[in-house]
């Protein structure tokens, strides 16, 4: 069954609409004070337009289509120069009809040139109002005394139209307003989250290596003078360290330069990037850091999203970090349960890891457990982390997700 397109879809005309768009303003404004020039010549449109005072019709002369050009020319600069539109097409309209020339289509400019100033004018918007008002009072007494048959009711109401003009430019300039201003707020939100999100980042990958390496170095001096003869693998483990982090500041650096789709394009990038099948180096790095850990998985593996594969790849390292730091040389079991909708983790420590729990999170509002709990938060996931009964610490985060496949 083939489906409809709506006429301004078709190429033949969106093409033209494409172009028109990337027109300036002055373009667009001069071919419009181009169009109400002509239309003023067209005879069927002569008696459509503004008319106020009701005096004695004079023969149209050079002077009458100069006000009428007057009218409609100045238009081409609308939103350039609003005031000094507004001021030269209300000037021209006041003398045509204190002159009691004829009625023209050109006198619509004066609700355009209204309008426009009531949308583009940036300063002084309020006195540019009142010297309107005034003009227009000027006007009426001009006409009065020149013998008009109107009363002030009349010229009261002939007001409305123009300060409609007026309040609707106002109206749409508002909007433009607010709308730049919440535009300029989520661009300030965006980039607090990105801060935030980097400050994860950054803490998540140096805090954990460094912590590694500063105890594997601890280890390998000790070894000096009680072992020499295993120092050497204290040091290797130090290097490996060091390179594991080289490898995953690399990762973090290419994901903040690249954009779009070349982050997850980069087949190198991509090897680098945390997943849940590096769970076993971090386990080994704790390992060799003289942390006894214990690692078992339950499920099916399956792909999941960078999102979340990175997600529980950083709950493990902080908390095997913080087992590093606060309860160095105790036992530690991490746990991994693949689910057909989420994943489970679950890291415990035996002894007093009471410190993770009062520390609280820096300015940034990124560090530490604090800035797991908004990681995973961010997923619909939970994370729950403290003391346990039997003495030691436990981190459990559950993170909901779909295979990729589904």
């Amino acid at each position: 069954m083939m489906s409809r397109q709506a006429p301004w879809s078709l190429p033949l005309l969106r093409a033209p609409l494409d172009w028109w768009q990337e027109r300036g303003a002055f373009f667009k404004d001069g071919i419009l004070a181009l169009t109400l020039t002509l239309l003023t010549l067209v005879p069927t449109l002569s008696n459509l337009g503004a008319q106020l005072g009701d005096l004695p019709e004079r023969p149209a002369n050079v002077l009458g289509v100069g006000l009428v050009l007057a009218q409609a020319l100045p238009l081409a600069v609308r939103r350039r120069w609003p005031a000094a539109c507004l001021a030269v097409v209300a000037g021209a309209f006041a003398v045509h009809q204190a002159l009691g020339f004829p009625t023209t289509f050109a006198s619509m400019g004066l609700y355009v040139a209204l309008y426009s100033a009531g949308a583009h004018q940036v300063r002084f918007r309020r006195s540019l109002a009142a010297m309107a008002s005034a003009g227009y009072a000027v006007l009426a007494v001009v006409l009065d005394r020149l013998g008009s048959p109107l009363s002030v009711p009349d010229y009261l109401a002939f007001y409305l139209a123009p300060a409609a003009a007026w309040l609707v430019g106002s109206t749409v300039r508002a909007r433009r307003t607010e709308e730049a201003e919440r535009r300029r707020l989520a661009a300030e939100a965006a980039t607090a989250a990105e801060r935030a999100r980097i400050a994860r980042e950054l803490h998540d990958v140096v805090t954990h290596h460094v912590t590694a390496m500063v105890v594997q170095a601890d280890a390998a001096q000790f070894l000096l003078t009680s072992a020499p003869e295993r120092a050497g693998e204290g040091l290797t483990a130090v290097s490996d360290t060091g390179r594991r982090a080289l490898t995953e500041l690399r990762y973090l650096l290419g994901v903040l330069e690249a954009t779009g789709e070349s982050a997850s394009a980069d087949p190198a990038r991509a090897g680098r990037a945390p997943t849940l099948g590096r769970v076993g180096d971090l386990v080994e790095q704790a390992r060799r850091s003289g942390q006894p850990v214990g690692f078992s998985e339950q499920g099916e593996r399956r792909p999941r999203s960078v999102d979340v594969e990175l997600a529980a790849y950083r709950v493990v390292q902080e908390a095997l970090t913080n087992a590093m730091k606060y309860a160095a040389g105790k036992p530690a079991r991490v746990l991994l349960r693949h689910g057909a909708e989420h994943i489970e983790i679950e890291v415990t420590t035996d002894g007093p890891v009471a410190a993770p729990v009062t520390r609280k999170p820096g300015p940034a509002g990124g560090r530490g457990l604090a800035g797991l709990r908004a990681r995973v938060r961010m997923l619909d996931g939970e994370l729950e982390a403290g003391p346990r009964p039997e003495g030691g610490f436990e981190v459990r985060a559950t993170i909901p997700s779909r295979p990729l496949q589904e």
